[in-house]
Parts: C-alpha cells; sequence; structure tokens
C-alpha cells in the first residue's frame, strides 16, 4: 500500500514532527485512499495544537499501523458518507470542537458536550440548531408503530443508557441507543493528572477492562520513556489480561443461559467466573486486577507457590468449564432460542467497523494478539478462529472458544518459574513533542490509547478508543426485524461497555 501516511509501530514512540502534516485536501484523499484498500480505523480525533486544531488519524491495515495528521477546516465533506465506520468519530469532533463534517448522515451528540448546547465552536461559531444536540429521536411513521423507551435509568447497578425501539407489534423496526450521561470527562483527566495517578485514572476506565486499559497506559508511558519491562513482568501481564478475557466471556455465558431460562450453566458460570476473579485477586490482591499493572512492570511478583496454586486452580477448572460449555451448546431449548437471533451479516459488520468477538463471530478474523501483539503474545500462536452466523449462537460459541484457548495460553505461561523484579509507581520522564499508540486484543475487542506530549514532556492530548465505540451500533443492527423480547437476549451477547463509551 503506497501512502504517505507514517507507518507507526505499537507502542513505539516517534517524534510528533516526523508524522505527515498534510493538507487537507491530500489528508482527505489518502484517508479514501486506505480505507479504499481495506484499512481500518483505529483513531479519528481533534486536538488543541498551541493556538490551532489539527486533526489526528490512525489506520491499521493487516500488519502495519498508519498515522497523518491535517490542520482543521471550518468545514470539510464528511468521510461518514463514503465510510461508515467514521460515523461515531466525525459526531464525537462536531461535539467536542464544532468541527462541521458535511453531509454526515446523523450529526447528533455523543456525549452532551458543551458544544451540543449552543456554545461557540473553535471558530467562534454558534451552531446550536444543527450541531449535536437539539435533535429529535429517530422515528418511523405509520398508524401501527409505537415506540418503547427503555432508560437511561435502569433496575439494578448498571450505568445509564436510553434505548428506543420503533415497533410494530413485536417485531423491531429500528433502535436507537442513547449514552453518554455520566459527564466523566476521563480524556481530560488523563492529560491534567499527576502521572503517578494515571494508573488509577486508566483502571477506572471500566472496570471489567481494568488490566485492558491499564496495560495499554503503561505501555504508552513506556514507549514515551523508552522504559522496557522484564520477560517476567510481560508473561504477568498476559496471564492477567486472558484471566480478565475469561472471567468476562465466562460471565456471558452464564447471563445468556440465563436469559433463556437455562439455570443450570447460568449458576455453574457464576461461580466458575468467581473462581477465575479469584485468580486475579491471588496475584494482586484485587479481584479485578487493579494495582498490578504499572508503567515498567507489574507492583506483584509471582510466588512459586502463587504459580503451584494458579496452576492446581486452573487444571481443576478446565474439566468443569468444558463440560458446561458442552452442556450449554448441547441443549436444544438453548440452540432454538440462540439460533437465528439478532444476526449481523459480515457485511453490515464490516461497514460499521466490528471489532472483537462481535466481528469476529460474523466471519472478520482480526485479532490484535495476532496482527498486533504485545506483551508475551509474540511468542504464541493465538488460533484465527471465526464464526459465520453473526447471531447470538456465533457470539456464544466464540467466547466459549476464546475460553478455552485462554485457559490453554494460561497453562502454558504457568510451566515454568516466573521471575520479574517489582516496579514502583512513580514519576516518568516522556519524551517531549511525541507521539505513541497502544493496541491491545481487550476481552471486547480491539482498545487503543493514544498520546501526544508537548515541547514540555506534558501530556497535550490523551485519546481513549474502546471496542465498544465501534461495536454499539452492531447491537442496533443485530434488533432490525427481531422481536423485542429479544433485546436482553442479544445485549448479553455483545455486553457492551457504557463506561468505556462515557469517557
Amino acid at each position: 500500500m503506497k501512502t504517505v501516511f507514517k507507518q507507526i509501530v505499537n507502542g513505539k514512540a516517534i517524534a510528533r514532527d516526523i508524522i505527515p502534516r498534510l493538507a487537507f485536501d491530500e489528508f482527505s484523499h489518502e484517508v479514501l485512499a486506505i480505507i479504499g484498500e481495506g484499512g481500518k480505523i483505529v483513531h479519528y480525533f481533534a486536538y488543541n495544537d498551541g493556538s490551532a486544531v489539527s486533526l489526528m488519524a490512525v489506520f491499521r491495515t493487516d500488519k502495519l499501523l498508519l498515522a497523518a495528521s491535517c490542520d482543521v477546516p471550518q468545514n470539510y465533506p464528511a468521510f461518514s458518507a463514503q465510510s461508515e465506520p467514521f460515523h461515531m468519530f466525525e459526531r464525537e469532533m462536531a461535539e467536542q470542537f464544532g468541527i462541521r463534517p458535511e453531509g454526515h448522515p446523523w450529526l447528533k451528540m455523543v456525549r452532551y458536550h458543551a458544544n451540543s448546547r449552543g456554545l461557540p465552536d473553535v471558530f467562534g461559531n454558534n451552531y446550536s440548531q444543527d450541531i449535536p444536540g437539539n435533535y429529535d429521536y429517530y422515528t418511523v411513521e405509520g398508524e401501527e408503530v409505537h415506540e418503547v423507551a427503555v432508560g437511561p435509568v435502569h433496575a439494578g447497578v448498571i450505568e445509564p443508557g436510553h434505548f428506543r425501539f420503533n415497533c410494530v407489534g413485536e417485531r423491531v423496526l429500528h433502535l436507537e441507543i442513547q449514552l453518554g450521561y455520566q459527564h466523566r470527562g476521563v480524556e481530560n483527566l488523563m492529560c491534567n493528572a499527576d502521572f503517578k495517578r494515571l494508573p488509577v485514572i486508566a483502571e477506572g476506565i471500566a472496570g471489567d477492562t481494568a488490566i485492558g486499559n491499564c496495560l495499554c497506559m503503561a505501555q504508552a508511558l513506556e514507549g514515551l520513556a523508552y522504559v522496557r519491562p522484564d520477560g517476567g513482568a510481560r508473561i504477568i501481564r498476559t496471564i492477567a489480561q486472558e484471566l480478565e478475557r475469561i472471567a468476562n466471556h465466562v460471565g456471558d455465558l452464564g447471563a445468556l443461559s440465563g436469559d433463556v431460562a437455562f439455570l443450570p450453566v447460568a449458576n455453574y458460570c457464576g461461580r466458575m467466573r468467581g473462581d477465575f476473579l479469584n485468580m486475579t485477586l491471588l496475584l494482586c490482591g484485587n479481584r479485578f486486577g487493579k494495582g498490578l499493572v504499572r508503567p515498567g512492570g507489574v507492583c506483584f511478583q509471582m510466588t512459586e507457590e502463587n504459580r503451584k496454586t494458579l496452576t492446581e486452580r486452573i487444571n481443576e477448572l478446565t474439566p468443569q468449564v468444558e463440560h458446561v460449555i458442552d452442556l450449554l451448546f448441547s441443549t436444544h431449548s438453548v440452540l432454538s432460542r440462540f439460533e437465528n437471533c439478532g444476526a449481523v451479516s459480515r457485511l453490515d459488520a464490516e461497514k460499521l467497523g466490528l471489532v472483537g468477538p462481535a466481528a469476529r463471530a460474523c466471519g472478520i478474523a482480526y485479532d490484535a494478539r495476532r496482527n498486533f501483539p504485545t506483551e508475551h503474545y509474540r511468542f504464541l500462536d493465538i488460533n484465527e478462529h471465526v464464526e459465520l452466523a453473526g447471531d447470538v449462537y456465533a457470539r456464544a460459541k466464540l467466547k466459549a472458544h476464546e475460553v478455552l484457548e485462554s485457559i490453554s495460553i494460561i497453562q502454558s505461561l504457568l510451566k515454568d518459574h516466573v521471575k520479574t523484579e517489582c516496579v514502583v509507581s512513580g514519576s516518568f520522564n516522556p519524551a517531549p513533542s511525541s507521539f505513541v499508540v497502544t493496541v491491545n486484543e481487550a476481552w471486547r475487542g480491539e482498545l487503543s490509547h493514544c498520546v501526544l506530549t508537548d515541547a514540555a514532556g506534558k501530556i497535550l492530548r490523551y485519546k481513549v478508543k474502546d471496542p465498544s465505540f465501534h461495536n454499539w451500533n452492531g447491537l442496533a443492527m443485530a434488533l432490525r426485524d427481531t422481536g423485542i423480547s429479544d433485546f436482553p437476549l442479544n445485549n448479553k451477547s455483545f455486553n457492551l461497555s457504557y463506561c468505556g463509551f462515557d469517557l
């Protein structure tokens, strides 16, 4: 692929002045050329660069990461009109900076930013009537059409999110999902907090992905400070990442079983999820892995006693997991609910830019552990596994496969003694005027952090991209022409993050 975009390495910092800074027309031409040749968007965001506002784009091909920037135009032809995965990114930039992508199909708010409340944009203009905000919900006309609104306040311990269904009887014609109710300001906090606080903030981006987010953050700071963890720390990080994947996937399989009233598997999975969380507890004293990963390595050694205990526990659980998976997928009443429910075609998945298990369930094989390996993954053989149906069955089957593979990975890493030097969370001196991108395969899919520093080495822009940012529209598509009573089942099969979206 010939392009003027700069090829970058996952987790390796480069000077910002060697990233191509293009005129917008050239930038636009290159972006569309990369997309036309199969490239996928990883990041697309705006940032304040002195007195100016700039755009930064990061794309991936099968094995390459590409980056370039440009000065922001006041108006430009929306990329979303030609490539759907830009849809959310352009809405986000319009909301945060007032940048107008002309011809965007649906320029509504993402997180209720100040610009949606009629404040002037970066050019001093006020578009309170037609920049995100002050919009009507999508409606389907017809005498038989009715709307069902759910949330944003839900029963139980759950984050806020609003779901609005347009239905004819029980059949869903359209689902509109509105998030952004928490106003957390995570990215701004990452720019202004002391470096010692960054790991704690990263771990709180999404509690069920504490390892994944802290790993991305740590790798970014390590790249900017030219620090490399030792081999033992990379093994422990890999084990923790896979334990996080197992615990969440097992929990999802249990939740899906509960939604179809198959309580034996629901109860088994609930108990086993706790067993895997307790393995993470053994690693670092916290069931969600908080306090384990820090820039430079890990804060806890793996003692020989802990290694043996983990080996015994996972060996004991493995046949139980295999039995429960076999029970789940051999039960006809379960299969009758899972199969052909909430199907997303591969074509739609490609157009929406789905990632992770949601994409692999549609036949898209991309897995960052294979394509952009970090930590100990470069020494592991991660299998390429996909399902083709794109339905609840495919998503559940894919997660079951990943549970078994993650168990196998952990067992292989526990065979030998793991030795590492613990790090103490301290101050780092990031390189000035630098840029780094980290990409990891978290349990929901591609998770990426992008950091730019200024001339003094302070964080100028911190960008977080959770896989749910891509995948929420996949859930909406899965509900098309589906019974509204199947929403909980489809929702659980995606199990997307409110927190990871509401930055």
